[in-house]
């Protein structure tokens, strides 16, 4: 199978979505939540509300929606965006949601509104990452990802909603483990459609993915980082000229091919060096470097410090946490 650089960069990152709580609600409400993840996840079972990313103007989310926030410092959910939010920490249950036993401490089941409580019913939870390889993921991500599509897309996202709650309240042996799994798929079919969107300004890796034009030589690079690629042979794999390639990967990356090429060699480096005890060297041949030197060399320029020093510090790091 040919490599895909959307499930290599989401495996480097180790991002994994992960569902805490659901809110319910209906009449009017409206409801400010600080966000407790760099990477929030949200997403509508049922009814409608509208969103406010921290002062962006209001964006309306309806049933089968989902909505990934970057960076963002609060939020707004709400049946108007016209009322006065009050803090989630005011009116929040206190109450351990039945509905998601197992989830992580603290999860509840929140409840809103003067109305029915169950017109409005959104899943909510957040996307964690390594911490060391978080910036690959969020460096590309637009503040606002909404993921809303017709037809067909729609309704795979309807599907993995119906799938998460059907096995939250199943009872069945397995049940938590497979909700996990469609908590994932949920977070690439967000991803998936986000990157149809005309959102995506922001030059980056998920930019570089919603291109089919550079497809081919993303491709390549990520399917043998160890070659000396050239210029010519990734515009050709592309089907353009040098020029007209450089120019639309550098538009679409924010980076030349070749720098792109180096920054995911030392990003792959990064990750071995964390998790193995390969040595340096082997690592540099792996990696296509001619030497150790110009392997270490080419990590401190990208990352500010050498292959072996950066492995002591996560050392360190490492047993300082445990």
């Amino acid at each position: 199978m040919a490599p895909d650089p959307l499930s290599e960069i989401l495996a480097l990152a180790g991002a994994r979505s992960v569902i805490t709580g659901e809110l319910r609600a209906g009449g009017r409400w409206s409801v400010r939540f600080a966000t407790d993840a760099p990477v929030k996840l949200d997403a509508v079972v049922r009814g409608s509300c509208w969103l406010v990313a921290d002062d962006d103007a209001p964006v309306r989310l309806a049933t089968g929606d989902a909505v990934v926030l970057n960076g963002v410092g609060s939020m707004v959910l709400c049946s108007d965006p016209h009322l006065t939010p009050v803090p989630a920490s005011d009116t929040i249950s206190d109450t351990i949601s039945d509905t998601f036993p197992g989830t992580a401490a603290g999860a509840a089941t929140a409840r809103y509104g003067d109305g029915a409580e169950d017109d409005v019913l959104i899943l909510g939870g957040h996307v964690a990452l390594d911490p060391a390889t978080a910036g690959i993921f969020t460096s590309a991500l637009p503040r606002v990802t909404r993921a809303s599509a017709p037809g067909g897309e729609a309704e795979e996202l309807r599907r993995l909603l119906d799938r998460i709650i059907d096995e939250s309240v199943s009872g069945r042996p397995g049940a938590q483990f497979a909700r996990d799994q469609h908590a994932q798929l949920l977070l690439l079919e967000a991803l998936r459609l986000g990157l149809r969107h005309e959102m995506l300004t922001h030059p980056g890796w998920l930019r570089l993915a919603a291109d089919p034009g550079l497809r081919p030589a993303t491709a390549l690079i990520h399917s043998d980082p160890a070659r000396a690629w050239g210029l010519a042979e990734l515009a050709a794999a592309a089907g353009m000229s040098r020029s007209h390639f450089a120019h639309r990967f550098r538009q679409a990356s924010g980076q030349p091919p070749l720098t792109y090429l180096t920054h995911w060699r030392i990003q792959l480096a990064r990750r071995e060096l964390r998790r193995t005890d390969v040595t340096v060297a082997v690592l540099a041949q792996r990696l296509g470097y001619s030497s150790e030197s110009s392997f270490s060399h080419a990590f401190t320029r990208v990352t500010g410090t050498s292959p072996s020093r950066y492995r002591r510090q996560v050392h360190a790091a490492w047993t300082a946490a445990s």
